[in-house]
């Protein structure tokens, strides 16, 4: 008996050092496994704050506009009148594809970068680096979108624009060059400021201008700038002031000294009248360039001047039920411009338009909008007989317009 105790004990004792062996040897792997994996982290966290810097974030956004379009164009002179008509889906003047990719570097730093499908190819709305140097002052740098107004700036989406078309005479503002923007608060009314260098404007043979693009043609820079005024607390009304100017000259096109002057004055209304909401919007503006002297195209031997100055506005006003009970009713939306454009008498462009458009809008939801418009807009041609033109020619355009847009 004694004998089998004995065997017991030994049996129990080497079960019992065989256990604390293997719990041993599981600790000991626990632990370098442990180890390892911490090292590994600690790496990874090391590479991580290396390749994306603390608080920098990338973020994806953009803008759709698709549609419909009927056109009709009526063209009287002289007592004779000729007709044509087209149609077109995807609405060629205004469909645009726009993704728009948003990198925030640190606190201080914002880079953007917006491409664009349209009818006209693959383009760049903007591409810019913007440095937030205080909570008032905004320094940016790159292929700017020019304050000159603010429809360019602020209303051109098709989403935000109240109508399918834009007004006329509104041209593309954008050129490489450097920018300050930012605002100042004075008690209960409050200052915007936006000022802009870039490389300019290049005059052309028939007296229009358009951007050079990255490599300027002269010394000179064109300086653009707006000052914005909102004069109460709730920042429901505000008024603005452009100016625009710069050396446009050619030592190719023998035009080495025109100046090109611009002056605009916007408006801007949101204002809520319960149930509805008022919203009004208006700019209008002039151009001027220096004297110059041209090549008429039809005769290369003959030279003319005319007084290159041009005009163009419009106001708009749209109203919506957004405080309706209804939640059909308080998504539609009425809108309304009336716009001229009045280009230069005895030029190969002069004409003067009148338009008025009007629409219905459906509002999905605060950034998604159907439309329905309508655009009326009758030109009467002021090109001289001596440059081809039919003085008095009258045209009218009837357009209508069926819009999605969208912003993501």
């Amino acid at each position: 008996m004694q004998t089998l105790n004995k065997l017991t004990k030994r049996i129990l004792a080497i079960c019992l050092f065989a256990l604390i062996a293997t719990v041993t040897k599981a600790q000991e792997t626990t632990t370098v496994v442990d180890s390892s994996l911490l090292n590994r982290v600690s790496t990874l966290e090391q590479q991580a704050s290396y390749i994306k810097p603390r608080e920098s974030h990338l973020m994806a956004v953009g803008l759709l506009t698709f549609g419909y379009v009927s056109n009709k164009t009526t063209v009287t002179y002289n007592g004779t009148s000729s007709v044509s008509k087209s149609n077109s889906l995807g609405d060629a003047d205004h469909f645009e594809f726009s993704p728009m990719f948003l990198w925030r570097h640190g606190k201080k730093f914002l880079m953007e970068f917006e491409p664009s499908f349209s009818a006209d190819g693959v383009g760049v709305n903007w591409a810019v680096a913007s440095y937030y140097a205080t909570p008032g002052l905004i320094l940016r740098g790159g292929y700017l979108v020019l304050p000159f107004g603010t429809y360019n700036k602020r209303l051109a989406a098709g989403w935000i624009n109240k109508l399918a078309s834009d007004p006329e005479g509104i041209a593309d503002a954008s050129d490489f060059g450097v920018e300050a923007e930012g605002g100042i608060q004075a008690g209960t009314t409050k200052w915007s400021y936006d000022f802009a260098l870039s490389n300019g404007m290049q005059l052309q043979p028939d007296g229009t201008t358009q951007f050079i693009g990255i490599t300027d043609n002269n010394k000179n820079k064109l300086f653009t700038g707006r000052i914005g005024f909102l004069p109460l607390a709730n920042s429901s009304i505000e008024v603005g002031a452009s100016l625009m100017t710069g050396n446009v000259g050619d030592a190719n096109l023998k035009i080495n000294s025109a100046t090109a002057t611009l002056w605009a004055l916007d408006l801007n209304v949101v204002e809520n009248i319960t149930p509805f909401q008022l919203n009004i919007k208006g700019q209008y503006s002039e151009a001027k360039v220096g004297n110059a002297t041209y090549t008429d195209p039809n005769d290369p031997t003959h030279d003319y001047t005319f007084d290159n100055h041009t005009k163009t506005g419009y106001i708009m006003a749209a109203l919506r039920p957004a405080f309706s009970q209804n939640d059909v009713v308080k998504n539609f939306e009425l809108a309304a411009r009336y716009g001229n454009y009045t280009t230069p008498a005895n030029s190969l462009w002069g004409t003067k338009d009148n338009s008025l458009a009007v629409g219905l809008n459906y509002w999905m939801n605060w950034r998604t909008v159907v439309r329905f418009s309508y655009e009326a807009i009758k030109g009467t041609s002021t090109v001289s007989q001596n440059l081809g033109g039919n003085p008095g020619e009258i045209t009218k355009s009837n357009s209508a317009y069926i819009q999605f847009c969208i912003e993501l």
